[in-house]
């Protein structure tokens, strides 16, 4: 049986070790592109220069990782992790607020066939580079831009724009 002395130091262990793992999970931030798929257009480019024929591609983010269908048909690249190297928010000039990422990932293969990636995503856009190389010499270069599946929230046509209006004039009445 417990004695007397014990049962306020057990309540306090339990109380902080809840603490300490409540505080913990409040910490972690969210992953601002877990669970967000785009549509992408790739451009190889060869000795400096876009080749015309596009290649389409989707991305997937996931819990830290990204899947490109692209890489994982033509190079076996499975899901790789990523970093979110910049993460802001700014104003627009129409005064609408902007979130800015900067993503950065690499994973080599058991070849030494690397591959790194490097994204720009800006609200629903995604920009960036696809860089290939084996044993450090360049292999493949793609120029990447996308488009978030679903894209840019459609506008109500049939709401009426509100308007600049004087102190305790009505807004305007939505048609029908």
């Amino acid at each position: 049986m417990m004695s007397f002395k014990t049962l306020p130091k057990l309540y306090f262990s339990i109380l902080l070790m809840s603490f300490s793992y409540f505080s913990l999970a409040q910490t972690k931030e969210k992953d601002p592109l877990n669970k967000r798929v785009f549509n992408m257009s790739l451009g190889e480019m060869k000795d400096g220069v876009a080749q015309k024929k596009l290649q389409k591609d989707v991305m997937e983010f996931k819990n830290g990782k990204l899947f490109s269908e692209l890489l994982n048909e033509k190079f076996g690249y499975k899901w790789i992790k990523y970093r979110v190297e910049k993460d802001s928010i700014y104003t627009d000039s129409t005064d609408t607020e902007v979130r800015y990422l900067q993503i950065e990932a690499s994973a080599t293969d058991e070849s030494n066939q690397t591959v790194m990636i490097s994204l720009t995503q800006l609200e629903w856009d995604l920009d960036g580079t696809y860089k290939i190389t084996k044993n450090d010499k360049l292999k493949k270069h793609f120029d990447v831009s996308g488009r978030e599946k679903g894209g840019k929230p459609k506008k109500d046509k049939n709401k009426v724009p509100d308007k600049m209006r004087m102190e305790g004039e009505e807004p305007p009445k939505e048609k029908k």
